[in-house]
């Protein structure tokens, strides 16, 4: 199996299986002399790891990393510090439970990547999906608490938040929105009044044995202006790219994204003034890029995330054989993976800024 590695100078290549006894990721790019300690890394993990409320899969995994090599503690640098080797990471899987998948073995689960699996490598791993796993995003969580330390040595000031703008058909109202409440519920709602909507929709879809769908927004805040390339390099693009190969995300727009075909040439056109001797948008409906370059407003990017296809209803399907049956997905499984994928989606904006710094680092400096 080939693409496992995502970035140019910033390189992460992750590895591992949902079923199998670890998974990890190796980091390349990573400049010397930056601090880096398990727990800088484990901060984000414990955001994402499984277990945290009834709301997400109950596998309970500590997502307990390792730094294996690319950090070296001298007494006279003042703890541990990276030193430009490639850095290996390893995340044990502890509560994997493989028998709950036998029952599935040769049958196409409707919404997963059995059949493609099958069909492009004669061969799958049906033990929860093996790399197609959203288990595999640890590793890009991990990786991702690493690229914001760059951007802390190499910027400084950048800040990089998510939320859930959307769950199912219930949306959060803008007026109320609030990043602290964000961090206080479990459905990262910058709505307190749309969590709880939330709440209720969920446990109603869990109770049933179905899914639901969500739109997380992510935003990045004190990018500097420059960062990207035009043509092939947009900032934009390898940001939909990113964002677009997390598991089950199905849709990314940048700023107005699709709303912008709604819009007027006016309407659209961030104007610019000048505050404090320097440029100053009024709007943001580019997102933070034009030209495939940072404007040096926040960069905003959402996706779509399809509901959760491991659910208990019954649904149609074919086995390896051909013969038509039915399926119904018995263990542990998100009831909105939107959820987790906050901070996933967090992690590959930073990895893509920390690439997009390195790359503009070596030709034009910073």
């Amino acid at each position: 199996m080939s693409h496992n590695t995502y970035g140019h100078l910033f390189r992460v290549t992750t590895w591992g299986e949902s079923h199998g006894p670890a998974i990890g990721c190796v980091i390349d790019g990573c400049p010397p002399g930056i601090p880096l300690s398990p727990a800088d890394i484990q901060s984000a993990l414990d955001l994402r790891k499984p277990g945290a409320s009834k709301f997400v899969t109950q596998r309970r995994e500590p997502d307990e990393v390792k730094i294996l090599s690319g950090v070296f503690e001298d007494d006279r640098t003042g703890g541990p510090k990276t030193t430009g080797t490639p850095i290996s990471l390893l995340i044990d899987n502890v509560d994997h439970r493989s028998k709950d998948y036998s029952d599935i073995r040769d049958k196409y689960r409707p919404g997963h990547a059995d059949f493609t699996y099958d069909a492009k490598y004669g061969f799958r791993d049906y033990r929860g999906g093996g790399r197609s796993s959203a288990r595999e995003t640890a590793c890009r969580v991990a990786a991702g608490a690493v690229a914001q330390k760059i951007l802390d040595s190499l910027i400084g000031g950048v800040v990089i938040r998510g939320c859930l703008v959307q769950m199912g058909g219930t949306k959060i109202d803008r007026s109320r929105f609030d990043w602290e409440e964000a961090r206080r519920n479990p459905f990262w709602s910058p709505d307190a009044v749309a969590a709880e909507e939330f709440e209720e929709a969920l446990e109603k879809a869990r109770k049933t044995g179905s899914s639901l769908g969500a739109i997380v927004e992510i935003v990045a805040s004190g990018v500097p202006a420059g960062l990207g390339a035009p043509v092939y390099g947009k900032l934009d693009a390898d940001l939909a790219a990113a964002m677009m190969s997390i598991n089950a995300v199905k849709g990314v727009e940048i700023g107005a994204g699709m709303r912008a075909a709604e819009l007027t040439g006016e309407e659209n056109a961030d104007e610019i003034r000048m505050k404090r001797r320097r440029p100053y948008f009024l709007t943001n409906n580019a997102g933070g890029v034009l030209g495939g370059i940072s404007t040096g407003q926040d960069v905003v990017v959402r996706f779509a995330v399809k509901p959760t296809s491991s659910i208990l209803s019954p649904r149609r399907t074919v086995t390896r054989d051909g013969a038509e049956t039915e399926i119904s997905t018995k263990g542990r499984h998100d009831p909105c993976v939107g959820i987790r994928a906050v901070p996933v989606g967090v992690a590959m904006m930073a990895a893509t800024l920390a690439d997009h710094a390195l790359r503009h680092r070596a030709q034009c400096g910073l």
